[in-house]
């Protein structure tokens, strides 16, 4: 190990970071980045690298949003009553009471429609996630969908212009707005696509605010990325050398203080500005990559 390859992990620390929360595509730009900065690793590692880097990406939510998500107290004196009246039943009053002394009912129901919005991922995408990083894991898928979402994200946009959010608070997002999500997160199964992105577009789509599309694909990516990193880590084994654990700890910590600037200036942005300007860096990206491997065609 040397001071070059750890510039790298902390190059690609500061990507993840970026690009996880910014709608385009971590993955992608991972995969590009690649081409450039090679990190002296087996091909193994590289594949569970890419995956597990986004567990730091993803603290970051969870540091940022802990009040939003943790559903626990212990008399919580701001907490309000999760039900509308006590039954006159004595063992339910009972667990009505319990609830209301230690549990926030609606951080839990927001947690089920996160379950709900992993579902179409978990059944149709998981089985085959071998093959479609077999097949889609290249420049050439990364460079038309990174196009190709950048005109929808422009299209949406101008689509939206004139229309008011009917969904600007997470509770008014229902169970089948979560389904309808969460089969949009299934596009981004295709590296280049990126998954905030999908899942934002799913929710302009719905009628969520921008604020409020962004926030639910934040939290979303919780059980999404967890679950992936722990598939990746199971696959790779658990026989990591020090030098792979130092370049994973590493690209975590930089992933995590970078997430923590990038979601906070995305959320920032999108008070007042929309997200044509992300389609737009799609596009040029887009077509940058195709032209240099096309040319490195040659």
């Amino acid at each position: 190990m040397n001071i070059i390859e750890l510039l790298k992990v902390i190059f690609l620390g500061i990507v993840e970071g970026i690009t996880e929360w910014l709608p385009i595509s971590s993955t992608g730009h991972m995969i590009l980045v690649d081409e450039f900065v090679k990190l002296d690793v087996t091909p193994q590692f590289w594949e569970m690298f890419l995956v597990v880097i986004q567990l730091g990406a993803v603290l970051a939510v969870v540091v940022l949003d802990f009040k939003k998500l943790w559903p626990f107290h212990l008399n919580d004196p701001a907490r309000q009553s999760n039900w509308n009246y006590i039954s006159e039943k004595p063992n339910l009053a009972k667990v009505q009471k319990f609830t209301d002394k230690y549990v926030h009912m609606s951080k839990i129901v927001l947690w089920l429609k996160i379950l709900v919005s992993c579902l179409p991922a978990i059944i149709i995408a998981l089985p085959f996630n071998d093959w479609i990083e077999e097949h889609f894991n290249n420049p050439w898928v990364v460079s038309v969908m990174l196009i190709v979402y950048g005109v929808l994200f422009i299209v949406i946009e101008n689509y939206n212009k004139k229309r008011k959010p009917s969904h600007t608070k997470l509770s008014e997002i229902t169970f089948k707005d979560a389904l309808f999500i969460g089969v949009f997160q299934l596009l981004s199964v295709i590296p280049g696509t990126s998954r905030s992105g999908a899942t934002i577009v799913g929710g302009i789509l719905l009628g969520m605010s921008r604020k409020l599309a962004a926030e639910y694909t934040f939290f979303l990516a919780i059980p999404v990325m967890f679950g992936a990193s722990l598939l990746k880590v199971v696959k790779f084994g658990l026989h990591f050398t020090g030098t792979e654990v130092i370049f994973l700890l590493l690209g975590m910590i930089v992933a995590f203080v970078v997430s923590i600037f990038a979601i906070k200036f995305l959320m920032g942005y999108i008070q007042k500005h929309d997200f044509k300007v992300f389609g737009w860096y799609r596009i040029v990206l887009g077509v940058l990559v195709l032209g240099y491997f096309l040319i490195k065609m040659i």
